[in-house]
């Protein structure tokens, strides 16, 4: 067994079997995907700990990768089923896709950098993962193309819910998310039922602001 290997292991049972992700085929698709792949080679011996890593962009426009066990937690409370179509909005460098081409039918990946689009796109050719593709567009208005979707997963923190994304799912489908910043911060899940999707709190987490979902300013005089 390599090092990153090891690393692996130690991950999903010191960081996600010990935060209650329990889910046997969340478990499998963390320990399988090489998350050092998905992080610059600065940074691959952080790739494992628990932080959010910076793998893409600066300042307001950076992508991070979740701390392991709130990104397991996620996951699991999204609940994917074989043979379900699921968006990944923000999703960087490809990480979150694939992680859940492991466990979905089939996985599209949403980014508004052309560039770290491609490489994402590259990077799941070069890990033989065939279900997913990554497609680049504005994050907040979804993948309404590619969609309805039985799950979104929003790969960073948010402090609005654009009704765009909402309106992608079916019938009986997910979103999960983290809402709001810092220690504020809490999972979401939201379901579908009809025309009416209701949301409810899950588990307090935190994670780094996507951009674009920032609540706008007001003034105050």
């Amino acid at each position: 067994m390599g090092d990153y290997e090891q690393v692996r292991t130690h991950m999903v049972d010191n960081q996600l079997r010990t935060n209650d992700v329990t889910d046997l085929r969340v478990l499998d698709a963390m320990e399988s995907v090489p998350r050092e792949r998905f992080v610059p080679a600065s940074r691959r011996c952080i790739a494992y700990s628990d932080q959010d890593v910076l793998v893409a962009g600066e300042g307001s426009a950076s992508r991070y990768l979740m701390k392991p066990h709130v990104f397991g937690k996620l996951v699991q409370l999204a609940a994917v089923q074989p043979g379900e179509v699921v968006l990944c909005v923000g999703c960087g460098t490809g990480y979150s896709v694939a992680v859940f081409a492991q466990l979905a039918g089939s996985v599209v990946g949403l980014e508004s950098d052309g560039a770290v689009a491609a490489a994402a796109s590259e990077l799941l050719v070069e890990l033989g993962i065939e279900n997913a593709a990554v497609i680049e567009g504005d994050l907040v208005k979804g993948g309404a193309s590619e969609g309805p979707y039985d799950v979104i997963f929003v790969d960073g923190a948010i402090e609005v819910l654009p009704e765009a994304l909402t309106a992608q799912l079916k019938d009986g489908g997910r979103l999960v998310a983290v809402r709001g910043l810092g220690g504020a911060g809490q999972a979401e899940l939201h379901v579908r039922s009809g025309d009416a999707v209701s949301g409810r709190f899950a588990f307090n987490a935190s994670a780094r602001l996507l951009p674009g979902f920032a609540r706008e300013k007001t003034f105050v005089f």
